[in-house]
């Protein structure tokens, strides 16, 4: 079964017109539309993966519990940021690339103002990242290194050295979440998606940074102790999100929440 659940005005169309064939890729990114932002706006949403049981990962990455549904997913909310926002630890474990431009989303991109693909932002405190990998030496817009003022100053360098840009969102060793979202929106960067790890999302819960929960519901049961999909502090009060839409196929949900 494939079908949209209307759950807004914002739901492009009805279950019945997309119950027997794939999704489009335009269709997708009507879906996941960034809402309108002002001159000085910004928007952060984060993109993550869940088993039934709350595991965000198995044997320490998210590929065992995603599915090819969520890759297109993925795709497209990769197509549609300005900016990808990612934990040093996650580029480690999930060996993440440059984002690539796609063919697909080229109008849709040009249109928006936006360049081929989005920038890579990793977040740091202690810049303990591979320079040499084509993160850094080859993307296609440069790769930002998000970290405080109390960063390494050799590392720093050696950032700099690779072609990253380095933003400076902390006034100590440790990035401020806040501080980061208006320092990447600062240079244009206002469509911003983080893809994680749970760490760095938790951090962004906490800071009452996050504006938007784009979540797949993987129908997996993993156990065992894997995190869930946010972790670090806790909030005093719980913040509480409305429901933007709701997608199904093959038990798959992808569902979207949004700051009310």
């Amino acid at each position: 079964m494939r079908r949209l659940l209307p759950v807004t005005d914002q739901t492009p169309a009805s279950p019945q017109d997309r119950a027997d064939r794939e999704w489009s890729l335009d269709e997708l990114a009507d879906a996941y539309a960034y809402p309108a932002l002002g001159p000085d706006g910004h928007w952060l949403r984060a993109n993550m993966v869940s088993t039934l049981d709350g595991a965000a990962q198995h044997d320490g990455r998210s590929e065992p519990i995603s599915g090819e549904t969520d890759m297109r997913i993925f795709g497209t909310l990769r197509a549609l940021a300005d900016v990808v926002v990612v934990g040093a630890e996650t580029v480690r474990q999930e060996g993440y690339r440059p984002a690539r431009a796609r063919e697909a989303f080229a109008a849709r991109r040009a249109a928006a103002g936006q360049g081929p693909a989005p920038a890579i932002a990793v977040v740091t405190a202690r810049m303990d990242l591979d320079f040499s990998l084509p993160l850094f030496t080859s993307p296609l817009a440069p790769t930002l290194v998000v970290t405080g003022a109390g960063a390494p100053a050799d590392r720093v360098a050696e950032a700099v050295k690779a072609g990253a840009e380095v933003v400076v969102a902390g006034d100590g060793a440790a990035v401020d979440p806040a501080r980061a979202v208006r320092e990447l929106a600062g240079r244009g960067l206002r469509r911003q998606l983080t893809e994680g790890g749970p760490r760095l999302l938790g951090q962004f819960v906490a800071a009452d940074a996050l504006d938007e929960l784009c979540l797949t519901i993987s129908p997996m049961l993993a156990a065992g102790d894997a995190q869930r999909i946010a972790g670090g502090p806790s909030v005093t009060v719980p913040h509480r999100l409305a429901p933007a839409s709701v997608l199904e196929e093959a038990g798959f949900l992808f569902t979207s929440y949004r700051r009310i």
